[in-house]
């Protein structure tokens, strides 16, 4: 998720605060706003409602564990994106393994196979939540009846 530089140290920190972001968006907003185009404004206010989603499922008991994306750019001047979570996700995956019995990975990327393997293996409860699109085939095929396409269950799940 794009946050607008906010002051993050990828050396010093795992993860960031949803909360801190909050804050800081919003005294982005408010410092700034009369200087700010619409469309940045409303950029913004769209990342706060995706941060206030994820302070409520904290709320309701989960564990969040969020990265900024990294923005640099390429050899021809084009911002470009970058996530680089997988390691991360499976870094905390097996790490944390002894203080769940179930995990809910949203991705298909076939690249998490081997660590979702070993935590069916030892007896962890393995969900995958995805877009069947584009779902790896061997994650479908491992998954079985815990893959859980995100586009069927959309009608359950949208906020209107």
């Amino acid at each position: 998720m794009e946050i607008h530089n906010f002051p993050y140290d990828y050396i010093k920190e795992e993860v960031v605060s949803v909360k801190l972001v909050a804050k800081y968006l919003i005294r982005y907003l408010e410092k700034n706003n009369k200087g700010l185009r619409s469309s940045k404004i409303t950029s913004i206010k769209y990342y706060l409602k995706k941060i206030m989603f994820y302070m409520n499922l904290e709320e309701f008991g989960y564990d969040l564990i969020l990265k900024p994306v990294k923005i640099h750019m390429d050899i021809d001047g084009v911002l470009q994106k970058k996530a680089n979570c997988d390691v991360d996700i499976t870094l905390f995956l097996l790490r944390y393994m002894d203080h769940f019995d179930r995990v809910i990975v949203l991705s298909g990327d076939g690249d998490f196979l081997p660590v979702l393997k070993y935590l069916r293996e030892n007896k962890k409860e393995v969900l995958v939540f995805a877009r069947s699109k584009g779902t790896a085939r061997e994650i479908k095929q491992f998954a079985g009846d815990e893959f859980i396409n995100f586009e069927s269950i959309r009608i359950n799940i949208e906020y209107r």
